[in-house]
């Protein structure tokens, strides 16, 4: 049997954790999982990790795309 918790995150955390899914259907569980092996990994070079912070401030100016806009865009369904 898988064992589970609730967390209580803040709304601005489930934000940019939302960033990183890669499709609609992953969990939070699994991209806390993978952000925590490419830690530990050490695949976040400074560069991943400049063009994260990047990225993260684009959306905070607006400048980024919704998730159901690039959905859209390529004929997923969300």
């Amino acid at each position: 049997m898988i064992m589970a918790t609730t967390i209580q995150i803040k709304d601005d955390t489930l934000e940019r954790l939302k960033f990183f899914k890669g499709f609609a259907k992953e969990s939070y569980d699994e991209i806390i999982n993978k952000i925590l092996n490419e830690v530990e990994e050490g695949e976040l070079t400074e560069e991943t990790i400049k063009d994260i912070k990047t990225g993260l401030r684009e959306i905070r100016e607006g400048r980024g795309e919704s998730i159901e806009t690039v959905a859209k865009e390529l004929g997923i369904k969300l």
